[in-house]
């Protein structure tokens, strides 16, 4: 597979997520849509989390194997898993304190503040709380997909044609599901996001699928992977608790329930396309 195909199609797969996006769009939709869009972004983002915490770790169990084996020594085990909780540490721990910088830089109230905030309404970019929620979800998964883009060209540029076809067809349709995730804090909000806000949204989850496509047909790298995969491990469960205190807020523990199951449901389904390829 050449060059250009591999990233066309890594492109693809990686732009999927729009499919999901129109949904939110939707003007006033009922509360208990509203909670079901909610409940099922928490099962996608919590399959999510799962599944990229188990790549993430798999350099620590492979290197605590050889350990065992007599195969590698100690300094393997202590940097993979200074990666793996560095990194998850960072992407957890350090939303909190980025929300917090963003919130003592808000500007104070008065005629600039008000004209700066009608500006932004006009253009559909007001950072409304579900908004900033929306931005944060797209954050975690494109670091994942950044991920799966590395695993796409790897397998490309090492000749494993099948392998990365599977990789294609299998994350495409797996990022198709996680459009919902990012717009489902946008259903609570009165305004519509405008088309400019969900096409960056796509993009910034979209997107490093194409980047971590083209790097991984460069040249591989497992820490690099164990990084990527960690920090966006740490900023799924951030975003999980965040939508965890929305669902409570709005009650309907059944629908909840529901919510959360057929969400994993969607994440197992289609992850099986990959693990038929044996990655």
């Amino acid at each position: 597979m050449s060059e250009t195909r591999t990233l066309v199609l890594g492109a693809i797969a990686g732009m999927t997520i729009m499919l999901g996006l129109p949904l939110g769009r939707l003007r006033a939709p009922v509360p208990r849509l509203r909670q079901f869009l909610n409940a099922v972004a928490i099962g996608v983002l919590v399959f999510l989390a799962w599944d990229v915490l188990s790549h993430g770790w798999e350099p620590v169990d492979r290197a605590l194997s050889n350990l065992h084996a007599h195969k590698a020594g100690l300094a393997p085990v202590i940097g993979y898993a200074a990666l793996f909780l560095g990194g998850t540490g960072v992407g957890l721990v350090g939303l909190v304190y980025y929300e917090q910088l963003l919130g003592r830089r808000r500007p104070r109230a008065g005629v600039g503040a008000m004209a700066a905030g009608q500006l932004e309404r006009a253009e559909g970019w007001a950072l409304t709380p579900g908004r900033r929620l929306a931005v944060l979800i797209a954050v975690g998964i494109g670091l994942h997909n950044f991920g799966e883009g590395l695993a796409i060209g790897g397998s490309a540029a090492r000749g494993e044609i099948t392998l990365a076809t599977l990789l294609i067809i299998g994350f495409g349709l797996h990022n198709a599901t996680e459009g919902f995730g990012i717009v489902a804090p946008l259903a609570a909000e009165d305004e519509r996001p405008s088309w400019a806000f969900l096409a960056a949204m796509g993009l910034i989850g979209g997107g490093p699928t194409f980047v971590g496509t083209l790097v991984g047909h460069e040249f591989t790298s497992e820490a690099v992977s164990v990084m990527f995969l960690t920090l966006a491990a740490g900023s799924i469960i951030y975003v999980v608790i965040q939508l965890l205190g929305v669902a409570h807020r709005m009650g309907g523990r059944e629908l909840l329930v529901w919510g959360v199951f057929l969400g994993l449901v969607a994440g197992f389904v289609t992850d099986m396309v990959v693990s038929a390829a044996g990655a």
